[in-house]
């Protein structure tokens, strides 16, 4: 009998192209979403049959659904978490249900006898909160908390991937935890849906912005997330195991060049440009959303994946190949008008 594996947050970006990778591979497949009335809609997208694939409510912050989710699973990817692409109302908006999420889904995995459960982190919860200037981060590093850098989303996956292993030292008896941590994730979109980290790709390739501030990220493809999610579920001895999954660090400038210079007629619109520092500050005042990464300004915060590809053997695809894969595939969505 196959092996069955919970992925929390079913409607989510990666979690989308996990569940895909999973039933590809026999996986008897549950997830949850917070409304029953998402199912048809993501089944269709999902494929797999009643059979193979089945959808539980469940919310990060109530007890109802969990059990029935988890019931028969072997495995757990926990994958739900909140964000917003906007600065929330309050800090705890994003902070507590990430917490309290993830303690939830570990009490009852604990409970339905589940063995591995591995957590979707994020390099959030590692390069933060270290000051301005360059760095390159491993999985031994920790996102100091007291930082001026650490806004709510940092905050959020840094305690619940804290109180997650705290949690798991203690009560977790014989069930093996893993986070995988991953950057920006960029890669081939479903339809308009998209998630917040394409935001990039898209205001880039639409024009909506008139020029690079000197801010950037590591990248990763959605796809090589997802084989290191199964490699993490998969693999012997991973026990309180850390995966940071990021390639290379760009400068929104350097993303702009791949596209304008991979794009053809369709990157015309690209503003290749380096906006000055005083210009963003400036626009940052009226624009919530930009103000929270000010203080990125000229930082580099790269991060090694060297662990996992030597642990585990993962390997990624070319920067270039997930840029414009991305930026195809929101073309061909209808997502960008061309």
């Amino acid at each position: 009998m196959a092996d069955k594996v919970l992925v929390t947050g079913g409607s989510g970006y990666i979690a989308g192209f996990l569940i895909r990778q999973l039933l590809d591979q026999g996986w008897l497949v549950h997830t949850t979403v917070r409304t029953p009335a998402r199912e048809a809609e993501l089944r269709a997208v999902l494929g797999g049959s009643p059979a193979t694939l089945r959808f539980f409510t469940a919310d990060l912050m109530a007890d109802s659904g969990w059990a029935d989710a988890m019931a028969g699973c072997s495995h757990v990817a926990h994958v739900a978490s909140p964000f917003s692409t906007q600065p929330p109302r309050h800090e705890d908006d994003l902070i507590v249900p990430a917490r309290e999420g993830v303690l939830r889904a570990l009490r009852h995995a604990h409970a339905a006898g589940v063995r591995r459960f591995a957590q979707t982190s994020s390099v959030a919860a590692v390069a933060y909160g270290h000051g301005k200037g360059q760095h390159l981060f491993t999985e031994t590093d920790w996102t100091d908390l007291s930082g001026p850098d650490v806004y709510a989303y940092v905050k959020s996956k840094t305690v619940a991937e804290r109180a997650a292993r705290e949690w798991v030292a203690v009560q977790g008896g014989a069930m093996e935890f893993v986070s995988v941590n991953p950057s920006v994730v960029l890669g081939p979109v479903w339809g308009a849906d998209i998630s917040p980290s394409i935001e990039v790709v898209k205001q880039l390739l639409s024009g909506a912005i008139p020029g690079c501030p000197d801010l950037g990220f590591g990248l990763v493809d959605v796809r090589d997330v997802t084989d290191l999610h199964i490699r993490a579920l998969t693999t012997p001895g991973l026990a309180n195991e850390r995966f940071i999954a990021s390639g290379p660090f760009l400068k929104i400038v350097e993303i702009a060049h791949i596209l304008k210079s991979g794009m053809g007629h369709h990157g015309r619109k690209v503003p290749i440009r380096q906006l000055p520092d005083w210009l963003v500050r400036t626009v940052a005042l009226v624009n919530p959303m930009l103000r929270q990464v000010t203080g990125e300004l000229g930082n580099v915060r790269a991060a090694s994946s060297d662990r996992a590809r030597q642990r585990l053997g993962w390997q990624m695809r070319p920067v270039e190949q997930t840029i414009l894969d991305c930026a195809r595939s929101l073309i061909d969505r209808g997502v960008v008008k061309i």
